[in-house]
């Protein structure tokens, strides 16, 4: 009699431990689902960003919006602070969370020997001859300063000679060319190799661009290698009467 009243108080004891352990449980449940509907602030993308963005300009592209906080992945952003310098490393579209990892160094988008792009510029090439480019020993990431001449002026009455450092610090996003290939065809075994021209691209503006590509056409280009840091002295065209000056 007495072993069924300790078995049956032991198995009384263990029904209550088990009621509190599923109730403890569902409680534990209750607060986790809780936890993950509590509303969160995370930045959401609001209109289509363009690859190469400047953190600083996504302005009302980007907004903060109330998300469950099991819906927000793990890596988006609630903020911009820390950003600052980084750019969008590939298009966004509306409706997407903004991740840490879509802003990205500038230089880790650009093909080996480029460099990024400004924003608000654009790319232009040219075709010059070393001696034309400092020697040929320029190299993306470099600025220089691009010289334009002309044969007759360029002035709608023509004019005397005339060449002038129009811009200045241009900065070069790609070199190609250069280097030196020997005539194959030639039959004499001093054969001196021919100069390959240069193929330069720099970041201008619309209105030097369309200037580059006219004395490219009806002209011809200069460059100096001028470092940020060089004197700029505005001295205009220099013409036949000004050399000696």
């Amino acid at each position: 009699m007495k072993s069924r009243l300790v078995a049956g108080a032991a198995a009384l004891v263990a029904a209550i431990i088990g009621v509190v352990l599923v109730i403890s449980y569902a409680n534990g449940a209750d607060a986790r689902a809780q936890a993950g509907m509590q509303p969160t602030d995370v930045l959401v993308v609001v209109k289509a960003v363009p690859q190469g963005t400047p953190s600083e300009q996504l302005g009302d592209s980007v907004k903060l919006k109330t998300l469950p906080a099991d819906a927000i992945a793990p890596t988006a952003l609630h903020s911009l602070d820390g950003m600052s310098g980084k750019v969008v490393s590939t298009a966004l579209q509306p409706g997407e969370q903004l991740l840490s990892e879509r802003l990205v160094a500038p230089n880790s988008l650009a093909q080996p020997g480029t460099v990024p792009v400004p924003a608000g510029l654009q790319e232009v090439s040219f075709q010059l001859s070393p001696d034309r480019a400092v020697g040929g020993k320029l190299q993306a990431g470099d600025t220089v300063g691009i010289f334009l001449s002309f044969d007759h002026g360029a002035v709608p009455t023509g004019g005397p000679e005339s060449t002038e450092l129009a811009f200045h610090t241009v900065l070069l996003t790609s070199v190609q060319g250069g280097q030196a290939t020997t005539d194959s065809s030639s039959s004499t075994t001093n054969a001196k190799p021919a100069t390959v021209p240069l193929m330069i691209t720099v970041a201008v503006t619309d209105v030097q661009a369309a200037k580059i590509v006219f004395a490219a056409q009806f002209g011809t280009i200069w460059l100096s290698k001028e470092p940020a840091n060089a004197a700029h002295s505005n001295t205009g065209p220099i013409e036949r009467g000004k050399v000696y000056q």
